[in-house]
């Protein structure tokens, strides 16, 4: 059986207060057992403060649990080289806002060093995804919450996660965009994604998630499988075509099987208001009416998505560590790695979009096709060689 993917035991975190330190503010999480398997789209629910965001945090490694252990792809948390194999939305979307939705885009896949060809590639599929292409030159700054929340979603999609960890994705979006951000998850599952998705819209959850884990004070209240969890034993559903007097013998048999006393609801199904709102949209956008909103996406097609986990990057990156003295070997002994660092390309770029790790790259299709990084590229001779795998993570398809 293959190792979960995230794997919780007895996790417990205490929040302590900051003077009186053996007093206890908050008990956030009790002893919280999780096994996420590769593959599923896993969904923590519960009210405000049962720790579905401290929990998100711990497996982060934001936070660090009072006691009890978590593991993210069978290893601790604060392992670096674990992140670049995880995507993250958090709750809010903390954006620069003086840049636009390409430029944003452009910053997070620099942070994975992917290269230019491949970041400009992958910018146009997340926004046309997104419905954002047209809206690719605005600054954030002009975006509604939904639209900023659209921008989240692509910025986590960008490195090609094995491990997506959605926090309220959602929020503020129209039921367009909520039927496109389910639409994505089952796209994230068809590809072998693992995701996992916290949510107050109990709908959303029911329509993508193949298990739940229900918290309450920090504690599991009911974990399982969506159908056993929602399945009545007790009662039977039957859809069938039928006219009034065919409804009334139904109703007649089944009162005289079951007693006169028998709670039996006769109605005809009816459409969920989601597909009717998106059948009027769709009609709309057919007939090119004109908006100044977000277009349609297109579901989360979106080609460098793999269909599989990396598992062959595994033993390299065990071998990069934070301060490791050695960069892994490049395949391609005629391609070169550059490596770069903060002092003066930080300076030269204004601290906007600074290469914060260094990938693998074509000389000659690079210098061709991004020709504005020469002068950075150029000052980064001295950048720490721990992270030339990300762009070999990003770029496997």
């Amino acid at each position: 059986m293959a190792e979960p993917v995230i794997q919780t035991h007895q996790l417990t975190k205490v929040f302590y207060h900051p003077f009186f330190y053996w007093k206890v503010r908050a008990r956030a999480v009790t002893q919280l057992d999780l096994n996420v398997s590769r593959g599923e789209v896993f969904g923590l629910l519960g009210p405000n403060g049962s720790g579905k965001s401290t929990t998100i945090k711990i497996l982060l490694g934001l936070l660090f649990p009072t006691s009890g252990q978590a593991a993210v792809f069978g290893k601790r948390p604060t392992d670096v080289p674990t992140k670049t194999r995880i995507g993250f939305l958090p709750e809010e979307s903390y954006l620069y806002r003086f840049l636009d939705a390409e430029e944003t885009l452009d910053f997070f896949g620099r942070l994975f060093s992917l290269p230019a060809i491949e970041r400009r590639r992958r910018t146009d599929m997340l926004l046309e995804m997104t419905g954002l292409s047209r809206e690719r030159h605005r600054p954030l700054a002009e975006f509604s919450k939904g639209m900023t929340r659209r921008v989240g979603i692509a910025s986590s999609l960008i490195n090609d996660p094995e491990l997506v960890i959605l926090d309220e994705p959602t929020t503020g979006l129209d039921p367009l965009g909520t039927r496109e951000v389910k639409d994505l998850i089952l796209e994230l599952r068809r590809k072998g994604k693992t995701v996992l998705l916290s949510s107050h819209l109990l709908s959303d959850v029911e329509d993508v998630c193949d298990r739940v884990s229900i918290l309450y004070g920090g504690r599991a209240r009911a974990e399982g499988r969506m159908q056993d969890l929602l399945r009545r034993e007790d009662r039977a559903q039957i859809t069938a075509p039928m006219d009034e007097a065919l409804a009334r013998e139904a109703v007649a048999f089944l009162r005289g099987r079951l007693g006169d006393g028998a709670d039996i609801v006769l109605q005809p199904p009816a459409e969920r208001l989601e597909n009717y709102f998106l059948r009027i949209v769709r009609e709309a956008q057919a007939q090119r009416a004109v908006t100044s909103g977000v277009g349609g996406g297109t579901g989360g097609q979106l080609d460098f998505l793999t269909e599989k986990a990396v598992d062959e990057a595994e033993g390299l990156l065990d071998r990069l560590r934070l301060g490791s003295e050695e960069a892994p070997p490049a395949e391609d002994p005629g391609a070169g790695v550059r490596l770069s660092g903060e002092g003066e390309a930080l300076q030269a770029a204004g601290g906007l979009l600074a290469d914060l790790a260094s990938g693998q790259r074509d000389a000659d299709a690079a210098r061709e096709a991004d020709k504005a990084e020469d002068a950075l590229a150029s000052a980064e001779d001295d950048r720490q060689p721990n992270a030339s795998l990300l762009e070999q993570l990003g770029r496997k398809e």
